[in-house]
């Protein structure tokens, strides 16, 4: 059981709660480059803003070109009056590459710029630059030549410190990241208790059913708390272990019977033998008496075996069927006539009314006649000496339809829907196997029929008795 809950929760660490962790991180990382994109985005528009035409005609000369201590005076000049000092430093580089003069004030002797040298050579004479300064500040510059594609006349170098955005980056780094561990443990903590939902149910059907499976069928599953595939899947074992528990029941009434049933024919057959053995040869009568006796257990013996050799072939799918063109009504006068003796003796008024045309079917002959001793049979042991047995069969468009009445003890309304079930017996003090109705059931069913049975207690039961037939043409005499 517990490899089971492992293997559950296991699984799903790997496949959902490693995969929301990866996305998690990848959301994470996306979310941030894009701020940090947005931000040093808006630092390069504002470096941006400042490579202007104003600029390179500040520093224009009218005498052409200007001397280095114009030059630097008119550098002098324009960093003083630079108004966004508090937002970003300004450098002015004359022609030779040195700086001139800083806003900052402090030297810049060893401090790296290759955005001018990437400016020198841009065609529109300005070029961008991100990294660290000689003391480890993350700044972002720009240098912007005052003569495009021309050395001479200097640049202007424009630098803003990141350490403030870098910083709000940082911040906005470990909220996401909490925020992100926050959702990992919400989701771990609710998925978690998910799987626990799940796998405790689970654990107490595997439990119920390898109960069931040890031979334990009264064991059943609490009722689930939930309607979902769960709780239908516990009232289907549960309903799988009633049904179990209902068949085991009547296959034990069943070896009961039928150990009966077998019992009791030999039990005759032997007893007649010994009495015929020990008797003197002269007694003809009761030699005869006995000899009956025995042909007719020997009789019941047989009917008995072959209606449990047909249940067996109905169970593994294998009752054979011999397909031919016959007439049913034919087969029902020769079911008749073998109950003639028995209606007879057991003094049951046996009465049919069959229509007089042929009604052919393909199917069985032997099997359908089977059908009728069958449903004759079952009516004669629950009719009482006395009473009385009606056949009726006549054709209705294309089907045939028989219906055999008796006016025995009847079958409950309780009892009626199962009757036609594998060892179900509505009286067990009638004897009989339990399984011929179902094998008449099988029979009708695989020959495209239908069976059905009306009864009323204390007044009788109704088998009615449907089949498809290929034409209404006569048969010869005899067929």
């Amino acid at each position: 059981m517990t490899r089971s809950k492992s293997s559950i929760t296991k699984r799903w660490v790997v496949n959902t709660l490693c995969v929301i962790v990866v996305v998690l991180i990848g959301v994470t990382l996306v979310s941030l480059l894009l701020f940090r994109e947005q931000y040093y985005g808006a630092v390069r528009a504002t470096l941006d803003a400042r490579a202007t035409g104003l600029v390179r005609s500040y520093f224009s000369f009218s005498s052409g070109t200007p001397t280095e201590e114009s030059f630097n005076m008119r550098a002098n000049e324009y960093v003083e009056n630079f108004n966004d000092k508090t937002l970003m430093e300004v450098w002015v580089i004359g022609s030779d590459g040195s700086v001139v003069v800083s806003s900052s004030g402090f030297s810049v002797a060893g401090e790296p710029f290759p955005d001018y040298e990437e400016a020198l050579v841009s065609e529109n004479g300005k070029a961008f630059w991100t990294g660290y300064t000689s003391s480890g500040e993350h700044v972002m510059a720009l240098s912007f030549m005052l003569v495009p594609q021309n050395g001479e006349g200097g640049a202007v170098r424009y630098i803003i410190s990141l350490a403030d955005i870098d910083a709000q980056l940082r911040t906005l780094a470990v909220v996401l990241f909490v925020l992100c561990g926050v959702i990992l443990i919400l989701v771990s903590v609710s998925g978690l208790y998910f799987v626990r939902s799940i796998v405790q149910p689970v654990k107490r059907i595997t439990e119920t059913a390898q109960r069931i499976a040890d031979g334990d069928l009264s064991a059943r599953i609490a009722d689930s708390e939930y309607e979902d595939e769960l709780g239908r899947l516990s009232s289907t074992i549960n309903d799988m272990a009633r049904e179990l528990n209902e068949t085991d029941r009547l296959k034990n009434e069943f070896i009961s019977t039928v150990s009966h049933e077998l019992r009791t024919p030999l039990t005759a057959i032997k007893g007649w033998g010994e009495t015929l053995l020990d008797s003197p040869n002269e007694d003809a009568s009761l030699t005869q008496k006995g000899l009956k006796v025995i042909i007719s257990e020997s009789e019941r013996l047989s009917q008995l075996v072959e209606e449990l050799l047909d249940f067996s072939r109905m169970e593994s799918g294998n009752l054979s069927m011999q397909m031919e063109r016959f007439d049913v009504f034919g087969a029902l006068r020769e079911a008749i006539l073998l109950f003639n003796e028995r209606a007879r003796r057991e003094a049951i008024t046996l009465t049919y009314e069959i229509a007089s045309e042929s009604a052919v079917m393909y199917g069985d002959r032997n099997r359908i006649k089977q059908v009728f001793v069958n449903v004759l049979d079952n009516a004669f042991k629950y009719s009482e000496q006395g009473g009385s047995i009606l056949v009726q069969a006549v054709l209705d468009q294309n089907t045939v339809r028989i219906s055999i009445q008796d006016c025995g003890c009847g079958i409950s309304q309780a009892d009626l829907p199962h009757v036609t079930e594998k060892f179900y017996k509505a009286n067990t003090a009638v004897r009989g196997s339990g399984i011929g109705l179902a094998v008449v059931a099988e029979i009708v069913t695989m020959h495209g029929g239908e069976l059905h049975i009306d009864s009323t207690p204390g007044e009788g039961t109704i088998v009615t008795l449907r089949f498809p037939i290929e034409t209404q043409a006569a048969l010869p005499k005899g067929e």
